[in-house]
């Protein structure tokens, strides 16, 4: 965690920047530490711990810029350091769209707590952290001669941030995580060995889910024995919510100024236009207190809002920061997202799944690329096929291809199952008119 000796090396750093010739600079210290445990069959396989400590530090100079990061602390080290990143600096080439940000767009000091950081997190020992991850396997030992192996993690940390700048700007924020997952692997057709997993994580160790995880990889992996190739056609496509974002993060790639600037963004010159299904509606809550992605100001110090980011199909943010804003001409926003929540639907998961007469539902994806330039896109997939509202076979070896302007047009459903230990809150999705190849 960050200590008044990392915030003293800060002031430091500052106020040396200054001195050397430095007209603007901004620094960041970051403190974290984590805990990882990995049980096989019934016994401790792997445990890794790590602290780590870093300095980051920007430097305006003469209309140059440039960022530079070490995780030495002490000033002897760090007087030559610094004074090697100023004079090379001063040997770029001048970018004058490089600078702090307004101060009026800087976030108000005094904040409330959003209540991230776990206050029981030092108290966690090593034997509940290993009791968590055997009893989570060990609802697998036993219960299916199919198993061939059962692999139980349980994985900790906690962090903070102390930034500061020359324009006055402090800020300081932390945050702990607990997360508990079992994989599976069980014995297929042939020498097939599917696999699969389950997990949950949150801020607080209380919350984590730690009954009923091994059973559900368990359930997954026994569920894809004789997974086989259906015929290629154009179905729907429900796609699980544990693996949704994988289809909603080229989306938000194509939203950052960064690829907007570079002319790399499929959704360039899209702003205020009506660009997905009116089904989709999504917004950045980002002060909500013991939710993952919840944060008062981005890594600039620019303070966070809520706004939307698709209202009713219409993209109504891009994700600016000054740089950006300066490139493109277009005012500052936020330099990334916070906290995404999806408007969910009114059904279920169960009520979607039941509506397909003929369709997949998507429950993995094996690979595959989005182009960012032009939106297109293909990813391997895995799942079932479903037959009236009913799973029938599982699947895999598959190719879903389109466009991803064209793939959200047809969102014809959201469920009311968004996940609610992430930062990004998507629920299961259903497309239509998706062209899947497969036999």
């Amino acid at each position: 965690m960050i200590t008044q000796a990392h915030k003293d090396t800060a002031q430091w750093v500052l106020k040396r920047a200054k001195f050397l010739g430095c007209q603007a600079s901004r620094v960041m210290v970051y403190a974290g530490s984590d805990t990882e445990l990995e049980v096989r069959g019934e016994h401790l396989d792997t445990l890794q711990q790590a602290t780590e400590q870093q300095l980051l530090f920007h430097l305006f100079v003469d209309g140059r810029y440039g960022s530079f990061s070490t995780n030495r602390m002490d000033r002897v080290s760090l007087e030559p350091f610094l004074q090697n990143a100023v004079a090379s600096v001063r040997h770029l080439e001048e970018d004058r769209a490089r600078h702090l940000p307004d101060p009026s767009l800087y976030a108000a000091s005094n904040l409330p707590d959003l209540e991230l950081t776990d206050p029981d997190y030092e108290a966690l020992t090593m034997q509940e952290r290993l009791s968590f991850a055997q009893a989570a396997a060990s609802e697998v030992y036993g219960t299916d001669a199919r198993v061939l192996s059962v692999q139980a993690n349980w994985n900790d940390g906690i962090s903070s941030r102390f930034l500061i700048d020359s324009q006055g700007f402090e800020g300081l924020s932390s945050v702990s995580f607990h997360a508990l997952s079992v994989a599976v692997t069980v014995k297929g057709e042939g020498d097939a060995r599917p696999e699969d997993y389950d997990f949950d994580q949150a801020l607080y160790r209380m919350d984590v889910r730690k009954e009923g995880i091994g059973k559900k990889a368990l359930e997954r992996a026994l569920a894809k024995i004789g997974q086989r190739k259906m015929a290629s056609g154009r179905f729907p496509i429900l796609v699980d919510n544990r693996v949704a974002a994988q289809l909603f993060s080229p989306i938000l790639s194509a939203l950052f100024g960064s690829a907007l600037h570079q002319n790399n963004s499929f959704l360039r010159d899209s702003l205020h236009t009506s660009v997905f299904s009116e089904k989709l509606t999504v917004r950045d809550v980002p002060h909500t207190p013991r939710c993952f992605g919840s944060r008062f100001f981005d890594l600039e110090g620019v303070a966070t809002q809520a706004r939307f980011v698709v209202d009713k199909g219409v993209l109504s943010t891009y994700f600016i920061d000054t740089y950006a804003s300066e490139k493109l001409e277009m005012p500052v926003s936020i330099s990334s997202p916070s906290r995404l929540v999806f408007e969910p639907g009114s059904q279920s998961f169960e009520a979607l799944l039941s509506s397909l007469s003929h369709g997949i539902w998507v429950t993995g994806f094996n690979g595959g690329n989005t182009n960012s330039t032009s939106g297109d896109f293909s990813y391997g997939i895995e799942g079932f096929r479903i037959e009236q509202g009913k799973v029938v076979q599982a699947i895999s070896e598959m190719n879903i291809t389109g466009n991803m302007r064209s793939l959200w047009k047809n969102l014809v459903a959201l469920g009311n199952d968004p996940r609610q230990n992430s930062a990004y809150q998507l629920p299961s999705l259903l497309f239509d008119d998706v062209v899947c190849s497969g036999l």
